[in-house]
């Protein structure tokens, strides 16, 4: 099954680590969960207009939440995601905000 680029790509990960590595052509990305590397590196090239030297996938484990009694007392687990690091070709560049 093909999905599309906006299907594959979910949104931009905004962290301050992942600002620290945009900054040597590092970004990260939550993907879609079975997408592949090769599926997330043309999702990238399509919306951006970039060339993508590499992509390393990593999938994040559900956590063990408590409710406190403001919110929930009842505990829980957080929601597994994909996120992808993808590194850009030497003097490639996304941005995503027009004073960034």
């Amino acid at each position: 099954m093909s999905r599309s680029a906006h299907e594959t790509v979910l949104r931009p990960v905004i962290s301050e680590k992942s600002i620290l590595q945009s900054q040597v052509g590092k970004y990260t990305f939550a993907v879609h969960n079975d997408a592949s590397k090769i599926e997330i590196a043309a999702a990238i090239a399509t919306l951006f207009s970039v060339k993508v030297a590499e992509v390393n996938v990593l999938t994040t484990k559900a956590k063990s939440t408590r409710g406190t009694l403001a919110r929930s007392p009842f505990p829980g687990k957080t929601t597994p995601w994909r996120k992808a690091v993808v590194t850009l070709a030497p003097g490639e560049k996304i941005q995503f905000f027009e004073g960034v």
